[in-house]
């Protein structure tokens, strides 16, 4: 198994030196905190995943969770991590002092999350699907609600979950068909129904399970307006009375396999009660804000198994001997290692494009929740709208290109890599899953085009644009980068020729408007990302010229040739974008299903 799994210094590299998240500091809501915390956090992460996550990557691959006599049993190695991650404050660890949380930047917490999914991913989601599901309660529930489930909550004896998804209803959410009584408590309903495909669903590594569940209120309004948020638990009371919430089955993954993945029964014998969180009706609003943070969490998952890959098949290429050096056949001469050969080189830079800017992206995105959460009036919308244009983008482009980057992985490492004596073949079995769950890529692109870019006469965008416009202004001060920055310029120009050809759609057809809005989405990340390597140049280009020597001027002048890479290899997609998405002819949309 590969000694390496992340990279410290890059980690370091665009917390301090790119978003300097010490500032931060100056906000009260983090002013206890300094570098110091922050690295302590950091390094508290990195050895619970050296001790605890990674030793168990291939066994809890190996050895999936199975149903006994109607529970889900886990891996045994589970139970000490999850005890871990309560007894340290990991699950509340972003929430304020009141309720017993650390006050942590989401900036910070975010990249431990990282390197806990690099280590090993099925056995990262437990705490943090919890943190998601407590958030919704401490956010929109009733104090009473908060006192009877978040503390255990907190502590990981309690288990959290998001449970949306039903058989005829995946992401069309306003088909879902789980119901909702009154009974004769106020705020209490007999929830019935099912739902699938949820994540840590039921597992005997905790005493409860805690579902942040929708469902419908019987008379309210049809559609999503219909949809109304409860806290269903799966035992009930101090006394924790079975609450008639039934695991029917466990699906069984191609990857992600040490985390369980329920199909539930809810309400089986009509004894099922449910919680209303906040108001009727308003449930899909309340989950959109769980969605949203996750929708973040899955491009960080993608991101972190992308970057376990590529360092896997980095150590890999700088050990294996094959073949000599193109210009020299002589066979009397040793082997090289295959690093030494450029299309191996491309694999590796591919991969760490796409890794590195997808964390820069991710990270970037972090610290904008964090002045949003401190700043207020016009700044803190400016930050919400930033982050709101940025969610789809942070959530598919890594998703989409990890599952490009982790196929490298395999290939650079042969017949070997598609073998299970190494993890890069596991690696890519788990980055398939995150283009699909919290939304999936097609989602998300009629997110970014159908919502996103109209939103308050498309503010959104121009922040956007505008902190890219100070990127390029930034890097044409330095001569190295001047080049990099003119073609981001006119890669800028492109993008905004297209977004205004599809908007002006909108008003004339609707389903041509929005039939390529996947493809839109792809040309929109490889914009973003081309933003972030040209962020990152600027700081790496500074430190060349001040005289960064030994390591550090390795990894410097290492960023600078991935922002080559980036910009030869990746940022030209766009033109053959472009040119498709300027094309008058409709195929998708005028093929008929007979034809296929």
């Amino acid at each position: 198994m590969a000694t390496q799994f992340y990279s410290k210094r890059n980690l370091q590299f665009l917390l301090y030196e790119v978003l300097d998240v010490q500032s931060l500091i100056k906000y009260p809501y983090f002013q206890d905190h300094a570098r110091e915390t922050f690295d302590m956090v950091l390094d508290s992460a990195e050895q619970i995943s050296e001790k605890l996550l990674k030793p168990l990557l291939t066994e809890m691959d190996r050895k999936e969770p199975q149903l006994v006599n109607g529970r889900i049993k886990i891996h045994a190695g589970m139970f000490p991590i999850l005890k871990k991650f309560g007894e340290d404050g990991w699950i509340n660890a972003g929430f304020s002092y009141e309720e017993g949380g650390q006050q942590i930047p989401s900036t910070v917490l975010s990249s431990a999350a990282f390197i806990f999914q690099a280590a090993n991913y099925s056995s990262s989601v437990f705490p943090f699907l919890t943190s998601g599901a407590a958030n919704l309660i401490r956010s929109f529930g009733s104090q009473e609600l908060k006192e009877t489930f978040t503390p255990k909550m907190y502590t990981g004896e309690w288990q959290g979950t998001m449970a949306l998804t039903e058989p005829d209803a995946g992401s069309s959410l306003s088909d879902i068909s789980t119901t909702a009584e009154p009974t004769d408590s106020e705020g209490v309903y007999k929830i019935k129904g099912q739902k699938i495909y949820i994540s840590a669903g039921d597992h005997d590594g905790c005493d409860n399970v805690i579902h942040l569940m929708l469902a419908k209120i019987k008379g309210g309004p049809s559609g999503a307006k219909g949809i109304s948020l409860f806290v269903v638990p799966q035992k009930r009371n101090s006394q924790l009375i079975d609450n008639d919430v039934i695991t029917a089955g466990i699906y069984h993954k191609m990857g992600y396999k040490g985390a369980p993945i329920a199909h539930l029964m809810i309400g089986s014998n009509d004894n099922t009660l449910g919680y209303l969180v906040g108001e009727p009706h308003k449930g899909l609003m309340y989950m959109f804000q769980m969605m949203n943070e996750a929708r973040i969490g899955v491009g960080m998952n993608a991101t972190a198994i992308g970057t376990a890959a590529y360092y896997a098949s980095l150590e890999y290429a700088k050990e294996r001997p094959q073949g000599r050096v193109i210009s020299d056949k002589d066979i009397a001469k040793p082997q090289v290692q295959i690093i030494r050969h450029a299309d191996v080189k491309r694999m590796l830079l591919f991969q760490k494009a796409v890794v590195e800017g997808s964390l820069a992206l991710l990270t970037q995105c972090s610290m904008y929740a964090d002045l949003a959460l401190v700043t207020e009036g016009e700044e803190r919308e400016h930050y919400h709208l930033l982050l709101d244009l940025l969610t789809p983008i942070a959530k598919s482009y890594p998703s989409e290109m990890c599952c490009l980057t982790t196929s490298a992985a395999v290939q650079i490492l042969g017949g070997a890599g598609y073998t299970t004596d190494f993890p890069v073949e596991q690696f890519y079995r788990e980055a398939r899953i995150h283009p699909i769950h919290e939304g999936t890529t097609g989602i998300h692109g009629l997110d970014l085009l159908g919502r996103k870019m109209s939103i308050k006469n498309g503010k959104s965008l121009q922040l956007l644009v505008a902190e890219i416009l100070k990127t390029i202004e930034k890097a044409s001060s330095l001569d190295q980068l001047k080049p990099f920055a003119q073609k981001l310029q006119i890669y800028l120009s492109k993008t905004d020729t297209v977004t205004k050809h599809l908007l002006g759609l909108a008003s004339k057809d609707v389903e041509i408007f929005l039939s390529d809005a996947t493809l839109y989405l792809e040309l929109f990340g490889i914009m973003t990302i081309a933003w972030q390597w040209l962020v990152q140049a600027i700081k790496a280009e500074k430190a060349l010229l001040a005289g960064a020597t030994g390591d550090d001027f390795d990894f410097y002048q290492g960023k600078i040739f991935t922002l080559r890479y980036f910009y030869e290899y990746e940022l030209v997609k766009i033109d053959a974008l472009m040119k498709r998405l300027l094309s008058e002819d409709n195929v998708t949309v005028e093929m008929e299903a007979a034809w296929f």
